[in-house]
């Protein structure tokens, strides 16, 4: 049990670390882009800021399930998946939590599919998190008086 959770916790860190890579960039080129030196937005380009944050973060979601992916591979005895597209699918509906329960892992591995939901669930929370930021920053500039709008 507690070689699961230390390949748990292994496993956490590399997708904390690819969200807080991926996030903490996207971050820094909507601000060199979109905002001014005081920190607000400068254009009019709330919606498509939205979308592209929005495939941004599921692309994330998706190299992180994929990493979980490899490793379910790499367990001894493959943990019953034989192949990369099947422990991608498996991967994907567990970190979704979704759970469709048609593929499960070897019962010895099987604890580890409950952390990488939890895993999941706390990466879509910071995902909503950063597109709810995203969001009052559209919406604080579409909808302040005129006279405070900046080109």
């Amino acid at each position: 049990m507690l070689t699961i959770f230390g390949i748990g916790l292994l496993l956490i860190g590399v997708t904390f670390g690819i969200h807080a890579v991926g996030s903490t960039l996207w971050i820094e080129y909507l601000l060199r882009r979109h905002a001014g030196r005081d920190g607000e937005w400068r254009s009019k380009t709330g919606m498509w800021v939205l979308m592209v944050t929005g495939i941004v973060l599921l692309v994330l979601h998706v190299l992180e399930a994929l990493a979980w992916a490899v490793a379910y591979l790499l367990l001894p005895g493959g943990a019953r998946l034989e192949t990369f597209e099947e422990a991608a699918y498996f991967s994907i509906v567990t970190f979704t939590t979704l759970g469709y329960g048609d593929i499960t892992l070897d019962p010895q591995w099987r604890l580890l599919s409950g952390v990488e939901a939890m895993n999941g669930i706390l990466l879509a929370g910071w995902s909503t998190a950063l597109l709810f930021s995203v969001v009052q920053r559209s919406w604080k500039l579409t909808h302040q008086p005129r006279e405070k709008q900046q080109p």
